[in-house]
């Protein structure tokens, strides 16, 4: 940790552009869900705010300057730290952050008066992207919707839109919309690992490259699975929500045995890890930017691992094939 100067650099990727002559993003983010938040993490028990505040800091030594929050993780608590952090350094950092559609929002000035609070706990005069966090809209309608975020990029608060969750025919729609006021849409921040493949097959990713979008890759690392860190022969039951998760069960983890496998035998000729190398294959996928979360320094310096290197045509094949199941 103390030798900053042998972190990997961005600058072995190519950079991500949201749009023409606008923002540009690293080819590997961080989500903040983790930041500030004590229901699904154990924010405040097991880690806390100099914890994130260091992964912050080793994120940004490592060239990787992109940070992903919501105005609901940590009710707000995240977006909160990192507007602290980022005042405290002179690093530019590009922000993503999402507005979440509740029922009683149903008037367009919802999305004007979310993002006023949401630039108010960032500290800043503008963000990189806004994101629609589920493609619900109640009785806002989505042409309303994306009207709203259209008016905030001409006035200037936001730069890039984006949606999260959303489906191939929902993207289009959008796409669509924001068409209408010769404004693109960007970003589809969806579920995206190894171990859950999905949008390879129900025509979100095709989507995206057809419409010139970037995936945002969330939970990348299937929330640690594909780490390598929980094992059938040292098997505990987790802490917090993953107890309910059926893949942490023994006979789940089972099933992932040869996944890990293969992505540890392919580590050690690159002198990686099973997590670097997952994220590795995502970035490789082409228009997929990872945002995998960093409650620490370690996590965060074993996620800028992932850059600088690449996997060889083989190799991601092999490891396409063995986690073919999840496609």
């Amino acid at each position: 940790m103390e030798n900053m100067a042998e972190s990997p650099q961005v600058s072995a990727h190519p950079v991500v552009k949201l749009i023409p002559n606008g923002p540009e993003i690293p080819p590997l983010g961080v989500g903040t869900w983790s930041w500030g938040d004590s229901l699904f993490w154990q924010y405040g028990k097991d880690y806390g705010a100099s914890d994130v505040q260091r992964a912050f800091q080793v994120s940004l030594a490592a060239g990787i300057t992109f940070f992903d929050t919501a105005e609901v993780y940590g009710l707000g608590k995240s977006e909160e730290l990192l507007g602290q952090f980022i005042q405290a350094t002179e690093t530019p950092v590009m922000v993503a952050t999402k507005y979440f559609p509740l029922p009683w929002r149903f008037k367009p000035q919802a999305v004007a008066d979310a993002l006023t609070a949401s630039l108010k706990r960032l500290q800043l005069p503008t963000v990189a992207l806004y994101q629609v966090h589920w493609p619900f809209d109640f009785l806002m309608g989505q042409k309303a919707l994306m009207n709203a975020l259209a008016d905030e990029v001409k006035q200037g608060r936001i730069q890039s839109i984006g949606v999260s969750n959303y489906s191939a025919s929902q993207m289009h729609q959008a796409h669509g919309y924001l068409a209408e006021r010769g404004i693109p849409l960007v970003v589809n921040q969806v579920q995206y690992s190894l171990l859950h493949r999905k949008i390879e097959s129900n025509g979100v990713l095709s989507t995206a490259r057809d419409l010139g979008m970037t995936i945002l890759a969330y939970s990348p690392l299937a929330q640690g699975l594909v780490t390598g860190k929980y094992r059938v022969e040292t098997y505990q039951t987790p802490a917090g929500a993953r107890r309910l998760d059926p893949r942490f069960s023994k006979d789940g983890l089972r099933k992932i045995e040869p996944l890990i496998n293969v992505l540890r035998e392919i580590g050690k000729g690159h002198d990686k890890t099973p997590a670097q190398v997952a994220l590795n294959w995502l970035i490789g996928q082409g228009n997929v930017v990872p945002i995998p979360g960093a409650k620490n320094a370690q996590q965060a310096e074993q996620n800028a691992g992932a850059l600088g290197w690449s996997l060889t045509s083989d190799e991601r094949q092999q490891i396409s094939e063995v986690s073919a199941a999840w496609r």
